[in-house]
């Protein structure tokens, strides 16, 4: 099993919700989070007032999938998120030990 987390664009959300569900994924977890890779930021004008954007606004979007989905989602999630632009975000591949459903203690893929 594997846990792919992708940080994307904010407005790219609904895009890759219905990418990776067309692949056969029926549950993630998104997280709205900060940061910033090459971007760097920004500077912004506030009532005449310069200021820099250090963090900049992203969604982390986390799936549980079995080993022969992964391939399938990474693809899925990329082109669903690209814009060709600086700040499109990351997709990090991590694997799952164990998964448990608290509900009823099954345990492995059948959990997920």
């Amino acid at each position: 099993m594997k846990l792919i987390t992708a940080i994307i664009k904010p407005f790219k959300l609904d895009d890759v919700r219905e990418a990776i569900s067309e692949v056969g994924v029926h549950g993630m977890t998104v997280t709205e989070v900060k940061g910033f890779g090459r971007q760097k930021g920004h500077t912004e004008l506030y009532r005449g007032a310069e200021y820099v954007v250090d963090f900049l606004p992203k969604v982390k979007v986390e799936v549980a999938i079995g080993d022969d989905l992964t391939d399938q989602v990474i693809e899925a999630i990329s082109k669903a998120a690209n814009t060709g632009k600086v700040g499109d975000g990351k997709i990090f591949v991590t694997p799952l030990e164990e998964v448990v459903r608290i509900r009823t203690g099954e345990t492995g893929p059948g959990a997920v």
